[in-house]
């Protein structure tokens, strides 16, 4: 009886040892060993041996991690506090580097992501942060392989999700945005408008070589515009078609008969005028009260 409940027990011993002692890692974690403290060696994938009592493993994740930067308070260059997140992908190149020279790389890399956003951010403007975030990603990634780099870590990518922004700003953002909208407006009415007497001082320079064209395109403004006959269209002259029939009818009224000329060898008998007084004529006018004359 003794005996059978000691072998039972040393079999379980060394199914125990066993587990303890044989590891299997997967294609994506490393191990790394540590021999009565002292760094050992890296080992892994697939099935690894570790000495109970003299090596400890601490098992390493190579994939990509993904960590979410809070949100964090930023005063911009110009003076705009704003709250900005962000996300940061970054794997560990070098397992005995990240467990070794750093307490905890998850954590380490989560503070200074968030600093380094803060940093980064506050050395350009609002306008900036809205429309190159391109090149803010790649400031703040940049800054933070740097530091990351002696942990064994490599930060592969850093993307800004969100600016938020106070609705006063917002207001103000919003009128600037349409006074621009409205300034690039007159500028390409200003610039067709140039465009455009350009053309029509060609066209002016093409109908002064042939009056007749003018006339041939005026008749034809006239027939587009005859389609419409739902309003009353008051269309002026031009004077190059009525100046030709002006000067024909005011040459014609200036030729006038010659007057007869009073010859002495003349036939004709030209009328005496009679003499008349001046009482004649106050006798022939009435007066204009109509009283008689005393």
């Amino acid at each position: 009886m003794f005996d059978a409940y000691f072998f039972m027990m040393v079999i379980v011993g060394l199914v125990l040892l066993a587990g303890y002692t044989f590891r299997i890692l997967r294609e994506y974690e490393r191990g790394v060993i540590f021999q009565l403290g002292r760094f050992w060696s890296v080992k892994g994938p697939g099935l690894i041996i570790v000495v109970p009592g003299l090596q400890q493993m601490v098992r390493v994740d190579l994939r990509t991690l993904t960590m979410d930067v809070p949100s964090q308070d930023v005063i911009s260059r110009d003076n705009v506090s704003v709250k900005v997140n962000a996300v940061v992908y970054f794997r560990v190149m070098d397992p005995a580097k990240a467990i070794i020279q750093v307490e905890n790389y998850m954590v380490a890399t989560s503070q200074l992501a968030q600093t380094t956003l803060r940093a980064v951010l506050g050395k350009h403007e609002l306008d900036e942060m809205l429309s190159e975030r391109d090149r803010l990603n790649m400031d703040i990634q940049q800054a933070l392989d740097v530091q990351t780099d002696s942990w064994g870590i490599k930060v592969s990518s850093v993307e800004i999700k969100h600016v938020d922004i106070n609705e006063t700003m917002i207001r103000a953002i919003a009128r600037q945005a349409e006074a621009e909208r409205e300034r690039r407006a007159k500028v390409i009415h200003a610039e067709g408008e140039k465009q455009a007497s350009r053309k029509l001082r060609e066209a002016a320079q093409v109908l002064a070589t042939q009056p007749e064209a003018m006339q041939l395109r005026y008749l034809q403004t006239l027939s587009h515009i005859a389609g419409d006959k739902t309003s009353t269209i008051v269309f002026p002259v031009p004077t190059d078609i009525i100046g030709p029939i002006m000067q024909a009818i005011t040459g014609k009224a200036m030729v006038r008969p010659p007057a007869p000329s009073l010859d002495e060898s003349s036939d004709e008998e030209v009328p005496e005028v009679p003499d008349v007084s001046p009482e004649a004529l106050e006798e022939a006018i009435p007066s204009p009260t109509g009283a008689d004359k005393p």
